[in-house]
């Protein structure tokens, strides 16, 4: 069952490997990234950042698809963690029980605007978002638990 899909470029880190986790029960984390994937370094690292007693898998975007349609992670309290809009995008269009995302961060880099402390887009990533949202999907951004949640669509 999955739990809650984030949208954070720094992946796996202590607000997601330890705040999210606990509060939503989670017992596995799912990062999708296809440059992850690729990347037995990258891989390492985020190994390291896991919390003692949590399973996690690293996929690409079109292998996470596969074994989250196959029924195969069923059995776990899912936290989904991609590292862009586009890759929440892609996922949510071929994984029809996506119903809500978290925008948790994404940095603030050229061609891209500021929509919270921690969350910027581009005008591409306005689309996908709107796109998400004409779909039916609840989208949110909250940089951790306890802080309330706000309607992106409000934001951009």
């Amino acid at each position: 069952m999955i739990k809650l899909v984030r949208v954070d470029h720094r992946l796996l880190h202590g607000q997601v490997a330890f705040s999210w986790t606990k509060v939503l029960g989670t017992d596995c984390i799912l990062i999708a990234n296809d440059a992850v994937a690729k990347d037995s370094l990258r891989m390492a690292a985020l190994r390291m950042a896991k919390p003692e007693g949590l399973r996690l898998v690293m996929k690409s975007i079109e292998d996470s698809i596969t074994s989250l349609n196959s029924g195969v992670t069923d059995k776990y309290k899912l936290l989904i963690v991609v590292e862009s809009v586009e890759d929440a995008y892609r996922l949510s269009e071929k994984v029809d029980v996506i119903k809500m995302i978290n925008l948790g961060g994404a940095k603030l880099i050229e061609n891209r605007r500021q929509i919270s402390k921690a969350f910027s887009v581009s005008d591409k990533d306005c689309e996908l978002l709107r796109k998400m949202n004409g779909k039916g999907i609840r989208l949110e951004i909250q940089m951790v638990p306890d802080e309330p949640a706000k309607d992106v669509m409000d934001l951009i």
